[in-house]
């Protein structure tokens, strides 16, 4: 086990951003950052022990300030979709940035996504090193209340996990849906389709949006339709289905109503050329599948990145919860805590 720390770029307001490597000592170690409290890099052996990278991302600080999109980031305060970017708490509403159309995505157009967040612990533990950071989303920011502190803490487990523990609170009531969006690419080539890996997702239904994708309050069973992943099927085997909703994307990005409570397993994706397997655990109650549609650009290494060359799977309460009170959610409040786990673990086989 390890954690190292070395410089990685300069902020255009001059503040210095390190890059940390933690090693769990069993194969895997991963490179994150302080802008966006961000993996940068996931090294994840084959099933001939060949580690490569497999999250999308840039060799530059420079290049994540230039293209301010969400590859690795911590997301928040609210992940995910807010209908017409207002939500109200005990009467009052509350008017929110507007990205996303009439909607706000991912807490507004800076979020939590594009901050510097302050390195808080870097330490190893017995479960293995583990790297803190933390943020202070001051009371009104991108309409938000209250002054929100959040902790993320990443660990390298030995058992080959990477896991994420998410914490915040609040000195006035206040909504918190935060994740990770990794970009995933278990092939390690982010030129390559994702379409080919076999993914498995354990849930009976979805939930249904309208066609700028905000809820609309009722579930869709999954049975006989595209979005049936109960049985593990190649991402792509359904991604061009003569589906409404799946047009309307370009391909999947929709919220999963995972099976179960409390922390326990919610999908894996396989790579049947590697041979590697992601195990994806969570105690949240959705899941949202995005598989990089239309996704451009070049990342590592100066490989072009291709429309669907990743998959995300981004835990998570449900989009449009706080307009929603049939939905699994609760508002923040003072004197509470609000905390959460989400852990990818890799094998192969």
């Amino acid at each position: 086990m390890s954690i190292k720390k070395s410089p990685f770029g300069v902020m255009p307001d001059g503040t210095a951003v390190d890059l940390y490597t933690l090693e769990n000592g069993c194969g895997l170690s991963v490179e994150l950052m302080a802008l966006g409290c961000r993996i940068v890099r996931l090294s994840v052996p084959d099933r001939d022990g060949k580690a490569v990278n497999v999250v999308l991302g840039y060799d530059t600080l420079d290049e994540y300030v230039k293209n301010r999109d969400y590859q690795g980031t911590a997301v928040g305060r609210y992940a995910n979709r807010i209908g017409g970017a207002s939500f109200s708490i005990d009467g009052k509403t509350y008017t929110l940035a507007k990205n996303d159309g009439n909607n706000s995505l991912h807490g507004g157009p800076t979020g939590f996504a594009h901050r510097v967040w302050d390195v808080k612990e870097a330490v190893e533990t017995e479960d293995g090193p583990k790297l803190v950071f933390s943020y202070l989303s001051r009371d009104g920011e991108e309409g938000f209340p209250g002054n929100l502190t959040v902790e993320v803490a990443y660990t390298l487990t030995k058992d080959n996990a990477l896991r994420i523990a998410y914490s915040a609170e609040t000195d006035a009531p206040t909504v918190v849906n935060l994740t990770n969006h990794a970009f995933f690419n278990l092939t390690g080539d982010a030129s390559r389709s994702i379409f080919s890996h076999e993914l498995q997702i354990h849930a009976d239904k979805i939930t249904a949006v309208s066609e700028d994708l905000i809820p609309n309050g009722e579930y869709i069973p999954v049975a006989g339709t595209p979005y049936d992943f109960n049985e593990p099927k190649t991402i792509g085997r359904d991604a061009g289905a003569d589906d409404a909703m799946l047009k309307l994307c370009g391909g999947y990005d929709h919220n999963f109503v995972v099976r179960g409570e409390g922390f326990r397993k919610v999908a894996e994706a396989y790579e049947p050329e590697s041979g590697r397997v992601m195990e994806t655990y969570t105690d949240l109650p959705g899941m949202q599948l995005y598989t990089a549609n239309g996704l451009s650009g070049v990342g590592h290494g100066g490989v072009p990145f291709v429309s669907h060359g990743a998959f995300c799977l981004e835990t998570q309460f449900f989009p449009d919860s706080p307009n929603h009170p049939e939905f699994p959610f609760s508002v923040l409040r003072p004197g509470e805590k609000f905390e959460t786990v989400t852990a990818y673990r890799f094998l192969t086989r």
